[in-house]
């Protein structure tokens, strides 16, 4: 499930991945707003309409949620998550008659991390095989569920519910991913769960819970709310510096590999940083040293293009289409920039750009973001 179940938990599951990898950035996102995305938006309308499809399957109460992101898209998405959890319910009813089924259960973990909860989609246990089964409605990143952090922390709640009513030797965690038909399925042992959960968890969630620990940059600063401002993040990105004034036919094979291994990171990190300076520039007034704020550059554009041919017809211009109305630039071309004006001045828009940070010595002049009510570029 999205983060949205999991956001009064510092040590939440989806999380995981993050705080395990980089103890203290736990405590540091604290200091930073938990800002939602429309992707994140649209994954909570396909977590809420998936849950209630699976529920009037399995013949419960629920009421159909509505949303501005419905779509056909999601209706087809949605059905492939539920198709796939009937389908294990029913391969589990045939191994035990007495099976439980639990959707969108609150799963708790705090035996192992401090105050640590999350919300599995579906669980699914009976004699033998406890399953855990989780929606990720989102294509940017493929998801495996290989030893995923966040899956094995959902089984150590499930399990715990579970362990003294059944008996459970084996965990599967499986992630339901049908936009880039993704059905990752990862299963281990409870003993290797519980040495996991003792051996590598617990230590990491003390460090975590204490603020302790060794900052760690990586894959895993992609949803950290502190990565603009993270110091450990600029040293180990900036440490390409040390190739900025080297010929490139000069590198050896192994410093060009460390270049290209680093280089989408990179230019991650600069574009984070860049979207935070402007930010601030915009929002609060923050000047930085060497840029300035501009309008970006905005295309010409009918505003009537039904008034534009009859005033260009009724002017003797005829030769004015090719498949649809020719082009501002065509137009101008075609009557010359007097007549133009003349002619269709009225009919022709130039919208205001948005605020972007550049250089000082770009030739646009610098606006001040108190007069304008514009967002950043792009």
């Amino acid at each position: 499930m999205s983060g949205s179940h999991n956001s009064h938990s510092i040590y939440s599951a989806s999380g995981a991945h993050r705080w395990m990898a980089c103890p203290p950035s736990a405590h540091l996102e604290q200091q930073f707003p938990n800002e939602t995305s429309v992707f994140a938006e649209e994954g909570t309308a396909a977590h809420d309409l998936a849950e209630h499809k699976l529920r009037k399957a399995l013949k419960l109460r629920s009421r159909k949620p509505v949303s501005k992101f419905h779509s056909d898209e999601m209706d087809e998405y949605t059905d492939a998550y539920v198709e796939y959890c009937l389908s294990l319910i029913e391969q589990e009813k045939e191994q035990c008659k007495d099976i439980q089924v639990l959707i969108e259960q609150k799963l708790d973990f705090s035996d192992f991390v401090k105050d640590g909860f999350g919300t599995g989609d579906l669980v699914v246990v009976g004699d033998g095989t406890l399953h855990v089964v989780d929606f990720k409605y989102g294509k940017g990143v493929v998801v495996s569920a290989e030893r995923n952090p966040q899956m094995m922390l959902y089984a150590l709640g499930a399990l715990s519910l579970f362990e003294m009513l059944y008996q459970i030797d084996r965990i599967s965690m499986v992630i339901v991913q049908p936009r880039v038909d993704n059905f990752s399925t990862y299963e281990m042992s409870v003993d290797e769960l519980l040495d996991w959960a003792e051996g590598e968890l617990k230590p990491k969630a003390l460090l975590a819970s204490k603020g302790e620990g060794e900052f760690c940059a990586g894959d895993h600063c992609r949803f950290c709310r502190a990565k603009n401002q993270c110091r450990a993040r600029a040293v180990k990105n900036l440490e390409l510096l040390k190739y900025e004034f080297a010929d490139p036919s000069l590198l050896s094979d192994d410093e060009i590999a460390e270049i290209i291994g680093v280089a989408d990171e990179l230019s991650k990190w600069a574009s984070d940083i860049y979207t935070y300076a402007s930010a601030l520039a915009i929002n609060e007034g923050r000047q930085w040293d060497g840029f300035k704020l501009v309008e970006s550059r905005t295309r010409r554009k009918y505003s009537d293009e039904k008034a534009v041919a009859e005033a260009a017809k009724e002017a003797g211009y005829s030769d004015i289409f090719n498949e649809s109305l020719i082009s501002i630039t065509e137009m101008e071309k075609l009557m010359g920039k007097k007549k133009f004006k003349e002619i269709l001045g009225a009919f022709v828009d130039k919208p205001k750009g948005k605020l972007t940070l550049v250089s000082e010595a770009d030739k646009r002049k610098a606006v001040d973001p108190v007069a304008a009510e514009f967002q950043v570029e792009g």
